[in-house]
């Protein structure tokens, strides 16, 4: 499908919203179109099967309903079913037992399907709609469009279409709800083209696992990559969501797509972790930027204290302002031992994550605990307004804990900022969009992992740093040095100072070279001495434009005085 073909399609689904103007809130839209899309799109895919399954549902002889649900599943070609006489054209030729007959249909599908209708909270709106009599133009509406021949990537653009939407009308973050295709896109090649000889063996079976996985979209995307090459392998899909309606839309594709829908759990990652115990051969995730996590810290400070490194949160904890890094922390948990073939994750950062936090402090010390143990493999400076709520800047982390060995203690550094195309209309704060030739030539550059104009490869230990305490004595009135009572010079705090020294220079070393030439009475107060890590992407990228000539300058000074002087006259002629 076009990008015209999904935008048509979700244009049309959107024209509801004319229907429920003035009896609902715009930024209640959601609540009705979201349900009703993946229900249609439910009913469209069932159609072909429904007249065998209405058939064979008298005949299947069992008192149970989870055999009743496998039997008619096998039937519909699906993992669920619907076996109810209705479907959404006989739904409209009965206007008055419309709302009785719509509860009736979604009783009549398989348990797997009533659950996602229950995160939808749709009931409530079938009885808000029936009296304001809406419920029959919305359903005719519905009934209108037919997505059976939709895939899967489709319906994650309209769906994508359709929240951004929802965000608009109502100024709410899009962005909490998906991420850009082409960058879920570029994220999944990181992650699997590495592995790619292996992803080629017939009959091979992986995992991916999204602890944010929204609507599904990383997840569906991963899927299809591998299938494009390997129609015999088998990706088991793993995720966790805490919007209840993104949940629900992501049930809803992982059924149609024939994935178990156990595997994706509801709820709060960080404090209740659905999947645990269990690890993952690839993790993918676009966890929220910049939000805090005072909800959970009781959970998290918690698990942090007792469980340590037999935790998930072991390395440390951010500020309570900014939880990104604990999602990071809790993938980093999940990864295969080597001894099982280990395990690549792909993370999308702002830039915070790189360098807040001095030595010492929860996102230094979770940065030290990635790097020391050579998990991280490459960075990449994705260009800004790529997302749909934010114009800034933002950075895709691949880590492996089974790196190729000319990787090994090594962190490639790749600035992608300028493989962009402007975007002919803009959505939302979405000005700009990886090309696919860029996205294959961002993969190029990684592969090749050399040294380049878009490339800086850098020893692990370059990012570390020792944050020594510099102290001077204090002194008395006429400038004599104050002792305590083992002689010892009294440090003054007054001037206290403090210095980074990189790990690759000797910290004494760089004290006699840049600190006792100017401050001979100086000492390092080594039980201060701490390890800090940082990345300064932007600093390593630098490159210095030397300054005008002032010939040209003064020229350039003096032509706009003659232009200003030139438009005051035609002023005064005025």
């Amino acid at each position: 499908m076009t990008n015209s073909g999904f935008r048509e399609k979700a244009n049309f689904i959107w024209s509801v919203a004319d229907l429920l103007r003035g009896d609902y809130k715009q930024a209640d839209y959601g609540k009705v179109i979201l349900p009703f899309t993946v229900l249609r799109r439910l009913d469209s895919v069932l159609a072909a099967t429904k007249k065998k399954v209405l058939e064979q549902a008298p005949k299947v002889k069992t008192q149970s309903d989870e055999l009743l649900d496998l039997a008619l599943n096998k039937i519909s070609g699906y993992r669920f079913h619907n076996r109810s006489p209705y479907d959404f054209q006989k739904l409209t030729n009965e206007p008055a037992q419309l709302a009785d007959n719509l509860r009736s249909y979604l009783n009549s599908y398989s348990k797997s399907v009533r659950d996602i209708v229950e995160h939808f909270n749709f009931d409530a709106q079938i009885e808000r709609l029936d009296k304001a009599e809406l419920l029959y133009p919305v359903v005719k509406r519905f009934a209108e469009i037919d997505l059976a021949q939709t895939s899967g990537l489709e319906m994650g653009y309209i769906f994508e279409e359709l929240i951004r939407k929802f965000a608009e009308v109502s100024n709410e973050t899009a962005g909490e709800h998906f991420t850009p295709r082409e960058v879920i896109e570029l994220m999944v090649k990181l992650l699997f083209v590495p592995d790619n000889a292996a992803l080629h063996k017939k009959d091979i079976i992986r995992t991916l696992y999204d602890p944010t996985c929204g609507t599904g979209g990383m997840l569906s995307e991963g899927e299809r990559f591998i299938r494009q090459f390997n129609t015999h392998a088998t990706l088991g899909l793993f995720g966790q969501e805490l919007n209840p309606e993104s949940y629900a839309i992501c049930m809803a594709d992982m059924l149609i797509k024939g994935q178990t829908t156990d595997n994706i759990k509801f709820g709060n990652t960080l404090s209740a972790d659905g999947l645990g115990g269990h690890s993952f051969d690839y993790m993918l995730a676009n966890p929220p930027f910049g939000v805090e996590w005072k909800k959970v810290q009781k959970q998290i400070e918690d698990e942090h204290k007792k469980l340590g490194f037999a935790g998930r949160f072991g390395p440390g904890l951010p500020r309570i302002n900014d939880g990104s890094l604990l999602f990071l922390l809790h993938m980093i948990h999940k990864m295969k031992p080597v001894s099982e073939g280990g395990s690549r994750i792909g993370i999308v950062f702002n830039g915070s994550p790189l360098f807040t936090g001095g030595a010492g402090s929860g996102e230094s010390e979770i940065r030290k605990y990635i790097i020391e143990h050579d998990l991280l493999e490459a960075i990449v400076a994705l260009p800004d307004q790529l997302f749909y709520n934010t114009g800034i800047s933002t950075y895709v982390w691949i880590l492996s804990n089974h790196k190729e060995k000319k990787r090994k203690g090594k962190i490639q550094l790749i600035n992608a900022a300028s493989f962009f195309v402007k975007m002919s209309k803009s959505l939302g704060s979405k000005r700009n969009e990886i090309s696919p030739t860029q996205i294959d030539e961002i993969v190029r550059i990684y592969g090749e992992c050399k040294p380049g104009d878009y490339v800086k490869i850098f020893d692990k230990e370059f990012f570390g740093y020792s944050r020594i305490t510099v102290e001077r004595p204090e002194r008395d009135a006429k400038g004599r040095v104050v002792t305590d009572k083992k002689g010892e010079p009294k440090p003054d705090a007054a001037l206290r100072d403090f210095e980074n020294v990189p790990l690759t220079d000797d910290i004494h070393e760089y004290f006699a070279r840049e600190v006792l030439p100017h401050v001979p009475d100086a000492w390092i107060d080594e039980k201060k001495t701490k390890t800090g890590y940082e990345i300064n992407f932007t600093k390593y990228f630098y490159t210095y434009k030397p300054l005008r000539p002032l010939a040209d300058i003064r020229a350039d000074i003096l032509a706009l005085e003659k232009e200003t002087e030139g438009l005051m006259l035609k002023a005064l002629e005025l």
